[in-house]
């Protein structure tokens, strides 16, 4: 019997940072001073970017977003969306953040990572946050 070991993508520093900044340039072409937060398929801290002008709390909030994310394999939108729909049991589970902004990222297919934004309105964190995961859904190694 052969066994082999499966292959495993992983979200490297150089692409977390072009993640970042594809958000970034949404964040400046809207205005809105955020923080961006990339973490890795561990739920650990990549990369961590605050706008001028962003108020300190975000820094939290965004980290916890894409922790959020990644752990429930799902946009942090959902766990918003059962709340306003009466499931307060949401509020319950550990590390749930009902609070749009927290994207899983993913590389063919594999979640390799999360990206959370905060700062401004929720739905606003979530447009910063889909350009950068938009980005990197759009990513073909090939083109290195």
């Amino acid at each position: 019997m052969t066994i082999s070991m499966p292959v495993k993508h992983i979200l490297p520093l150089a692409v977390a940072k072009q993640v970042a900044a594809a958000a970034e340039a949404k964040a400046f072409e809207q205005g809105w001073p955020v923080v961006i937060v990339i973490v890795d398929d561990a739920g650990k801290l990549l990369l961590l970017q605050r706008l001028d002008g962003t108020m300190l709390a975000s820094i939290d909030i965004a980290i916890n977003k894409a922790v959020c994310a990644l752990t429930f394999k799902r946009p942090t939108k959902s766990f918003e969306d059962a709340l306003i729909g009466g499931r307060q049991a949401i509020l319950g589970l550990p590390g749930a953040i009902p609070i749009n902004g927290g994207l899983p990222l993913y590389y063919q297919g594999e979640i390799v990572g999360a990206i959370g934004v905060s700062g401004v309105k929720a739905d606003e964190d979530a447009q910063v946050a889909a350009a950068g995961a938009e980005w990197l859904s759009s990513f073909d190694t090939h083109d290195e």
